[in-house]
Order: C-alpha cells, then sequence, then structure tokens
C-alpha cells in the first residue's frame, strides 16, 4: 500500500482514496486477465470511468511536466498541456485500450461470392509501446469468403483497423491481432494482410533515420496454403516507393 500512496497525485494521497486506476487494475488481475499496453480492457470499465481516469491520468501527466521542470503555473502554452494529454490518449490515440469493439453490421453470402477481394490502402495511426512515438502507415487486407463467410462494409475494415490499432503498439503485434479479429468476425477461407508503416521512434531518436519503413505481412488459411492466390493477392497491391 505505501508503493501505491506514494504513486498517486497529491490529492487524491491526501484522502485515502485508492486511485480508480488501482481500482481497475484489481479487477483485471481477479479475473486473471492480461492487460498489456494493446489489449482492450473494456469489458472492465464501469459507467462514467473512462471520465474519471482521464482525470486521473490529467494529474498524473501534471505532476510528469514539473518533473520536467516546466512551470505549468505560469506558461501560458504549459498551462492546459496536462489536460489535453490525457484527453489525447484516453479519447484518440489510446481509444481502442478503452472503448468497446465499433458495430459492424454483417450480411450472409447470398450470392457465395468466392473471389479474392482486396482491401486498401488504409491509413492507419499508432503509437510505439516502447517509446509512445506515433507509427503512421498503409494497411492493405485480402480476403477469400466461402458461400458460409459474413461480409461487411468497404468502411468497416477500416473502422476494425483503427479500434486495434488505437493502443501503443508493436507492428508485429498489431497486424495479428487485426487478422484474428477479420478472422473471427468474418469466417472466410483466408485473410492475408500486409501493413507498411514508419516509425517515429527510428526517425525522430535513436539512430534518426528518415528512410527506413517496415513492411510485414500475415497469411492465414487459404493465403497460406495456396501460393498461386498468395502471388494473385500480392500482385494486386500497387508498387510501394
Amino acid at each position: 500500500m505505501d508503493a501505491i500512496l506514494n504513486a498517486m497525485p497529491a490529492a487524491v494521497a491526501t484522502t485515502g482514496e485508492v486511485p480508480l486506476s488501482q481500482r481497475v487494475r484489481q479487477r483485471l488481475l481477479s479475473a486473471g486477465v492480461r492487460f498489456h499496453a494493446n489489449d482492450n480492457i473494456s469489458d472492465y470499465l464501469r459507467d462514467g470511468e473512462i471520465d474519471q481516469l482521464q482525470e486521473e491520468v490529467a494529474a498524473r501527466m501534471q505532476s510528469v511536466l514539473r518533473s520536467l521542470v516546466i512551470d505549468v503555473d505560469n506558461d501560458h502554452n504549459s498551462h492546459e498541456t496536462a489536460k489535453r494529454v490525457a484527453k489525447m490518449f484516453m479519447r484518440e490515440v489510446f481509444a481502442g485500450r478503452y472503448e468497446p469493439a465499433p458495430g459492424v453490421t454483417e450480411f450472409p453470402n447470398v450470392e457465395q461470392l468466392d473471389e479474392l477481394m482486396v482491401i486498401g490502402p488504409i491509413t492507419v495511426r499508432s503509437a510505439c509501446s516502447h517509446h509512445l512515438c506515433p507509427i503512421l502507415g498503409r494497411l492493405w487486407i485480402g480476403v477469400l469468403p466461402d458461400q458460409d463467410s459474413n461480409l461487411i462494409g468497404l468502411s468497416k475494415y477500416a473502422r476494425l483497423a483503427h479500434w486495434i490499432m488505437s493502443r501503443p503498439q508493436i507492428q508485429e503485434e498489431a497486424i495479428k491481432q487485426l487478422a484474428d479479429l477479420l478472422e473471427a468476425r468474418l469466417a472466410p477461407k483466408g485473410v492475408a494482410l500486409v501493413l507498411e508503416a514508419d516509425h517515429f521512434c527510428m526517425h525522430w531518436r535513436g539512430v534518426k533515420d528518415d528512410q527506413s519503413k517496415m513492411v510485414n505481412s500475415v497469411m492465414r488459411g487459404a493465403f497460406l496454403q495456396d501460393k498461386s492466390l498468395r502471388s494473385e493477392f500480392f500482385s494486386l497491391l500497387p508498387k510501394r516507393a
């Protein structure tokens, strides 16, 4: 308990109230649920708790800014920064951790479509879970449906991709998470994904290499088994710079 109190914002520590983040953490631990940076925890949040977590993050971020020796009391540019950052984390760039999956209407494959579909490029944005630096990329999705597959609208692929990417991620895990989600939602014969992204943890810090990108792919089902199908998918992707 001493360690928890030492980590609390001063106002919370003074009242002796256990921070909401610690109470949510205990729910997850009690349920045996993983809560890594790229996991969704929306099932363990109650009504109104996202607002409360945002307030707690803002209080802690204010402490971080003070530790960086920024005069948040008198600097007009930084006075509201902690609140802005908390809102950005909770409601925007990491919203995929705290919000349930977007509603996606699924349609039966009445016409028994079984030809390759390619969707993309979808612009995706995330943040590296190592340094919280931006990841900006383009995603292509290949789907081979069968007569029992579910079909979804074109924009829904982007919604699902954004939900997965709006968390601290590493690219290799993000594309796997999205492949798992699409397989579960669509039940296709196969799904294929290619993700090409710029990582600002390389551009902005470290080696400061402005040219390097990362490209990776995931093949499932028929795409993994059928070399000609896999080749057809890659042939339909535009040449990347």
